[in-house]
């Protein structure tokens, strides 16, 4: 990709949007959007993707560094010259969005992050600790999306499977201990949300299936099942392991004749 070259923000709309109330927000799940308070700020490519990097880079990084990952195909100094402009284009914008420190840039600390506070939230839920309170904290990262879904620079890639990754344990680990609450319903919800985001994961039709079970429901969790063993057939032409077979013991013989 190359920087776009046209002017960010008018000195007009800068001014506006510096004296905007409320703090400077960037989320990134689902796609770029900056906003200060409600106001959505309108910013172009390069400076979107300097932002981002920053964003889930989530420490200092040098300048020479960030060039290079930005501008791979570009020779040194000119990767060095679109990390100026880049930065000229969003100081523009008259909002606190990037610190530097010598040869060091970071995301300023200010800047709310969406991505940040959904591991964050994923991560109480993964940790040992994790109590009931803790249960209500997940929604927002399984509707959230995926990280900028529709960029394709590797460093972007890397961090949307990184936080799909996060997501998809977390909400495995919600609906566990949501069954163990006897919140079955709430458990069943979660776990369709992880087989939605990756049909074939083992661990999720698991997870479904044991949250039928303790909801009552054998005929729905023998229906996940087949569902399942399907899948595999068909897009990998392989059977279920013998772990999920073993959660429904002897009635799944029905249904693997058929």
């Amino acid at each position: 990709m190359r920087v776009d070259d046209r002017p960010l923000l008018s000195e007009e709309a800068a001014v506006v949007f510096a004296d905007a109330s409320g703090g400077a927000s960037l989320r990134l799940l689902g796609g770029f959007e900056l906003c200060v308070g409600t106001r959505p700020v309108t910013l172009s490519l390069g400076p979107q993707r300097l932002l981002a990097y920053l964003a889930l880079h989530g420490r200092p990084t040098t300048r020479s560094s960030v060039a290079g990952t930005l501008w791979p195909e570009a020779a040194e100094d000119r990767a060095a010259a679109n990390l100026r402009s880049t930065l000229w284009r969003i100081r523009r914008t008259g909002l606190p969005l990037v610190s530097s420190s010598g040869a060091h840039l970071r995301l300023e600390p200010s800047v709310h992050l969406d991505v940040h506070e959904s591991i964050g939230a994923a991560r109480r839920i993964l940790d040992a600790g994790a109590t009931d309170a803790d249960l209500d904290l997940l929604p927002d990262v399984a509707l959230g999306g995926d990280v900028l879904p529709d960029w394709d620079d590797d460093w972007a890639l890397l961090e949307r499977e990184r936080f799909r990754q996060i997501r998809l344990h977390a909400l495995e680990r919600r609906c566990d201990l949501l069954r163990s609450a006897g919140r079955t319903g709430e458990a069943i919800e979660a776990a369709l949300a992880v087989v939605a985001a990756e049909p074939l994961r083992e661990s999720a039709h698991r997870a479904l299936i044991r949250a039928h079970l303790a909801e009552g429901n054998r005929v729905e969790a023998l229906r996940q099942f087949a569902l399942y063993r399907r899948l595999m057939r068909d897009e990998l032409g392989l059977e279920p392991s013998p772990d999920v077979m073993a959660l429904l013991g002897d009635a799944t013989a029905t249904v693997t004749r058929s």
